[in-house]
């Protein structure tokens, strides 16, 4: 069995308790259920605080953290029997594709996309294998365990019940739910085995608490200053139109007038997103550190009139993520999104 959990060392793992333990305690600020609440991206946060793991979960990728070459879905969910669905996987933006095809073909499509999103993730951030760590929610306690992220066996694939809104089936490893309705994948986790075991106190009265925690003039932990807000902005691989010009953008390369890297690009910044966000980048030409997902910092600035196109020094590590890694595109193939 994959064992991430085991290995970090105990403050670690006493802090990620405590932690866990503080939010699950505050279970009644949303829920009257004696089994202790615990949301989802509030998971994902203790978890890459506690073991110094980079965070991943806002990247729409298969892993939710990274620690060292290790890949961690993170998942949280009530007991149960012990043998859940969960979903591990949305295929909304290209359920058009697959909407009209049998369920042979349609669990096959959706497995191969699966792979692919695992091998895109494990590729573009240098994750060597991926595991899922889990808390098991159950009544005044948290359960631990983790599971291997399989790839789905394409060629040993076994359709179990086909439903109108749903397919089950398998691959002689792990079992699959397909909801054809909502696009999206789940995996069934058994857990047998669990790591680690530990008492979650539900306060009957979480808001009074914090009150005295936060506000009280008394309290070493009362409040002076609003948290500053993070701005996340997402920038469209494509230009004007919702298409990618053969010689501009990630076709940068082909570009006349010069010798160019197969690698080279620029990423297309719309003018919405500096008229919404007007001191997100710095001003033309400006330089500023640009983190990769594989860890490298480089050299990065706005240029162009309007400031419409990002890059990087050396140029050629932005053409790499997103051709070569991302896209899997050979060189000199032209990129049609």
């Amino acid at each position: 069995m994959p064992d991430f959990y085991s290995q970090q060392s105990k403050v670690q793992q006493d802090d990620y308790k405590q932690f866990l333990k503080i939010v699950g305690s505050l279970s009644n600020l949303s829920s009257e259920s004696n089994v202790p609440y615990l949301y989802y991206r509030m998971a994902e946060k203790i978890f890459c605080r506690s073991f110094d793991a980079e965070d991943l979960s806002r990247s729409d990728v298969s892993a939710d953290a990274k620690k060292s070459s290790l890949g961690i879905g993170l998942k949280t969910f009530l007991g149960q029997n012990n043998k859940t669905f969960q979903k591990v996987a949305e295929f909304n933006s290209g359920s058009q594709s697959f909407r009209n095809l049998d369920a042979e073909n349609l669990v096959r499509e959706i497995s191969k996309l699966r792979n692919e999103r695992i091998g895109f993730t494990e590729s573009v951030h240098n994750i060597e294998k991926s595991i899922y760590h889990c808390i098991f929610r159950e009544k005044e306690v948290f359960k631990v365990f983790e599971k291997r992220m399989n790839k789905i066996d394409l060629d040993k694939i076994v359709i179990d019940v086909d439903k109108k809104i749903t397919i089950l089936f398998n691959d002689g490893i792990e079992e699959y739910s397909f909801s054809k309705s909502k696009s999206t994948l789940s995996k069934r986790f058994e857990t047998p085995d669990f790591i680690d075991v530990f008492k979650v106190e539900v306060l009957d009265d979480p808001l009074h608490v914090l009150q005295s925690c936060l506000y009280e003039k008394s309290s070493p932990l009362h409040l002076s200053k609003e948290n500053d807000e993070e701005n996340i902005v997402y920038l469209p691989l494509y230009g004007s139109k919702n298409t990618v010009r053969d010689k501009s953008g990630l076709n940068q390369w082909n570009a006349s007038g010069r010798v160019r890297n197969y690698d080279e690009v620029y990423i297309p910044i719309p003018a919405t997103i500096h008229r919404k966000f007007t001191d997100f980048f710095p001003a033309r030409d400006v330089k500023f550190e640009l983190k990769f997902p594989d860890g490298e910092v480089v050299s990065a600035k706005v240029c162009q009139d309007g400031r419409k196109a990002l890059m990087t020094n050396p140029n050629k590590k932005l053409g790499k993520l997103t051709l070569r890694d991302g896209l899997k595109l050979a060189e000199c193939e032209t990129c049609h999104l």
